[in-house]
């Protein structure tokens, strides 16, 4: 997936190893799943996303609401929502983080507008098999947005990111989504300590992906 500049190839997911330049250049020439294949994965999401509504099984809890979260290329970004889906432990737990800038969206009245409608974006994400959970990031310093997700198997992270291309593509700039895949990794256990990806990963040291400690939110 050209567009999708940083991640793993599908034949290394499940390896425990991510390194984003060697990725982008091995899987570079990926495509994002037909589009066919990607309505249909998207009715289905729409579909499961009513029944666990139905069952009260999406929360949204506030006590991520607000925390920053500092990155390695320098930019820092703020939590402004959590949505965690009611299921049980993952078994291959995986996060992903994927990044886009929205087009035409740069006035801080476009970017409250967007925070406002973003919560009717939930119907094209909550219903994915595997989703545990997701913090919606402001946008940082350059206008990027970010999703950092708690997964359960880095196949099936894979598969949403391929599907959701579709719907990002229409209200993104040109070249600006990318994603990146860490299995094996606890969503909250890197927050909190960002080195451990160093433990489990050969992964690249710098990148708007990866999160680094801060002693303070900015003022």
């Amino acid at each position: 997936m050209q567009n999708l500049s940083v991640g793993i190839p599908q034949s290394r997911v499940g390896a425990g190893a991510l390194s984003p330049a060697a990725a982008s250049e091995e899987g570079g020439g990926q495509t994002p799943v037909r589009f066919s294949c990607a309505v249909k994965g998207l009715i289905g999401c729409a579909w499961r996303t009513v029944v666990l509504l139905t069952r009260r099984e999406i929360h949204q809890p506030t006590g991520n609401r607000g925390r920053w979260i500092f990155f390695a290329d320098g930019s820092r970004a703020v939590v402004y929502r959590e949505t965690v889906i009611e299921r049980p432990p993952p078994v291959s737990p995986t996060v992903l983080v994927v990044c886009v800038r929205l087009r035409h969206v740069h006035s801080r009245w476009n970017h409250t507008l967007f925070r406002l409608e973003s919560e009717l974006n939930t119907v094209l994400f909550a219903g994915f098999s595997g989703l545990i959970s997701k913090l919606w990031l402001d946008h940082d310093e350059n206008d990027l947005y970010r999703g950092f997700y708690q997964w359960d198997d880095p196949e099936l992270a894979l598969a949403y990111v391929w599907t959701l291309w579709w719907v990002l593509a229409l209200v993104s700039e040109r070249g600006s989504i990318s994603y990146a895949v860490l299995p094996e990794l606890d969503r909250d256990a890197v927050l909190s300590d960002p080195e451990i990806i160093d433990d489990r990963l050969s992964a690249s040291p710098a990148g708007w992906w990866r999160p680094v400690k801060q002693e303070a939110a900015p003022a």
